[in-house]
């Protein structure tokens, strides 16, 4: 067997993304989904890897543009689609991909790599340190109640074709993206990606429903939802099954939650996927009866990491050097001297002579990047050491955010 990783000829899509399903569990996605990917995949970026010419392993890249701190959009190559047949593990094919991959991440001149894994533990390995958390919850909406803001009232609600307010969703969904660490731009065609709706994937709940939210004749946010109904001996004991919800303001953003709470004949709503800081946890009269959990989301890895530091802001003045260990880029290892504050920054590298003050892996910056993990946390886990006093608490209030990174949706 070769272990060649070579770029996936368009004709050999069918077959490639046929073993990306056998590598997860071998259960085919619905038609209107695999069209979906087929459609927005760049087959120029996706990688194979074949033993006597059958595909036994592969991996894609999407190229995005990333809100990293101070709203810049910075292009990031979204890693996809990795998969290893289960005949051809452990033979390092997962190794050769993610170098190859990251070699053309580095050539294409994006300074950020990042993902969503199917197991936490894989990707760290190869320089992808957490760097976002989400939310999930299961409200008690009978007995949950809602706290709005003055001018709730003024918000104005309307049902709508989920297709038919596509458009103005994303008008939405793009005033938001500057505003939050980790949102991705949504290039053309990937606005279909909120409608996807298999009745399979429904789990007996109603086809996507879609709600505007208007103020002074404006849509200030919307909400895409499902229902599940319920019968029980009792009554109506249904559930809300929110898919996603953007606002421009407090009370647009209040008025949208408290129509989830009351919609007829459900007790329940489910959230999936949510920032760790929504403000909904701050509205709720109960957050106990709300069943909150908070698991990884995006994975960061520095893949030019100079151009990465200099691409954001930082909250608080900062001149540290760092001392950056990068086994598997090794162009990224060594000392960096990174200064900035909110105007801008700049990280050059700096003689191995030069005294650093912090010593970490890539993999740590990557999860400190976006501002959601403090460099004072990973150091009390012993993952950043501190070479001049008082470093630390400098780079570590100076990487925070004001608002916590999320990546609203998957790829």
């Amino acid at each position: 067997m070769t272990t060649e990783v070579a770029t996936l000829r368009p004709e050999d899509w069918d077959e490639w993304y046929g073993k990306l399903d056998l590598a997860f569990g071998g259960v085919p996605e619905a038609a209107e989904e695999r069209a979906l990917w087929q459609d927005l995949i760049e087959v120029e970026r996706c990688l194979a890897v074949r033993d006597g010419g059958e595909i036994v392993a592969g991996a894609g890249a999407f190229t995005f543009r990333m809100t990293v701190p101070g709203g810049a959009p910075v292009p990031t190559a979204g890693v996809t689609m990795v998969g290893v047949q289960p005949t051809h593990r452990r033979r390092g094919l997962l190794t050769a991909m993610m170098r190859r991959q990251l070699t053309d991440v580095r050539e294409g001149g994006e300074p950020i790599a990042a993902l969503t894994a199917s197991e936490p533990e894989i990707y760290g390995r190869f320089g992808y340190g957490i760097a976002t958390q989400n939310v999930f919850a299961e409200i008690d909406t009978a007995r949950v109640r809602l706290r709005v803001p003055a001018g709730t009232e003024e918000v104005r609600l309307r049902l709508t074709g989920p297709a038919d307010a596509r458009e103005v969703c994303e008008s939405v969904y793009a005033r938001r993206v500057p505003t939050r660490p980790a949102m991705l731009e949504r290039a053309p065609g990937w606005d279909r990606l909120p409608l996807l709706d298999p009745p399979a994937d429904r789990e007996g709940a109603s086809p996507l429903l879609c709600v505007l939210a208007e103020r002074a004749g404006e849509v200030t946010g919307y909400a895409r939802y499902a229902v599940r109904p319920v019968w029980e001996t009792s009554g109506p004991e249904g559930t809300v099954v929110l898919r996603d919800l953007e606002a421009l303001d407090p009370a647009t953003y209040a008025a949208l939650w408290r129509f989830l709470f009351e919609i007829d004949l459900t007790s329940r709503l489910r959230v999936r996927n949510r920032p760790v800081d929504d403000p909904w946890l701050h509205l709720v009269s109960d957050v106990r009866r709300c069943q909150v959990g908070v698991r990884d989301s995006l994975h960061v890895r520095l893949v030019d990491l100079g151009a990465a530091l200099s691409a954001r802001t930082y909250s608080a003045p900062v001149d540290v050097v760092f001392d950056v260990a990068d086994d598997f880029c090794p162009w990224n290892a060594g000392r960096w001297r990174l200064t900035g504050d909110a105007k801008g920054a700049s990280c050059e590298r700096v003689p191995a002579g030069e005294p650093a003050d912090l010593r970490l892996s890539v993999r740590d910056l990557g999860a400190a990047y976006l501002g959601g993990v403090r460099l004072s946390a990973l150091a009390g886990a012993g993952r950043v050491t501190e070479l001049r006093p008082g470093a630390l608490a400098e780079a570590s209030a100076a990487f925070g955010t004001d608002v916590a990174p999320w990546l609203p949706h998957g790829f």
